[in-house]
């Protein structure tokens, strides 16, 4: 995949390594495609044919890696999804770099890409398989309803 158009080229090693520490780690399961200007890691419908609430037609989203004006985002759902996971993230980063983290509810932003923990992103992008993410996609949306 070509990624020169998502990115600056400033940004695009950096952009790309993060690609590949995922790519390496997380479950085959999920399915890599280009979506939302950025790369997006879903499961496929034919593992999840029940629909995305927000997008019935698109497949269940997990993960994405965006770049943005002034960083590079990276969207896990299950950080949002699983409190010990989060725990587990939070610490982990604390323990590997002493600048505050700057994260969101399920949004990892760098600002700076000489100090992303590349090990790290992989770690978390191998933590969750489709079967845990879609039970707590399933319990989150019945929570809503």
């Amino acid at each position: 995949m070509d990624y020169y158009h998502m990115v600056d080229v400033d940004r695009l090693e950096a952009f790309t390594k993060i690609i590949e520490k995922i790519d390496q780690h997380i479950p085959r399961e999920f399915t890599k495609m280009e979506d939302y200007g950025g790369v997006s890691y879903v499961v496929p419908h034919s593992i999840y044919p029940a629909d995305y609430h927000c997008t019935p037609e698109k497949p269940l989203p997990f993960l994405y890696v965006v770049a943005q004006k002034k960083h590079i985002a990276i969207y896990h759902m299950g950080l949002y999804a699983d409190v010990d996971l989060l725990k587990w993230f939070q610490d982990e980063y604390a323990k590997r770099d002493p600048t505050k983290l700057n994260m969101g509810k399920s949004c990892i932003r760098f600002t700076n890409v000489k100090k992303i923990p590349y090990d790290l992103i992989g770690e978390l992008a191998g933590k969750m398989s489709a079967e845990e993410w879609i039970e707590r996609y399933d319990t989150m949306k019945k929570s809503r309803s």
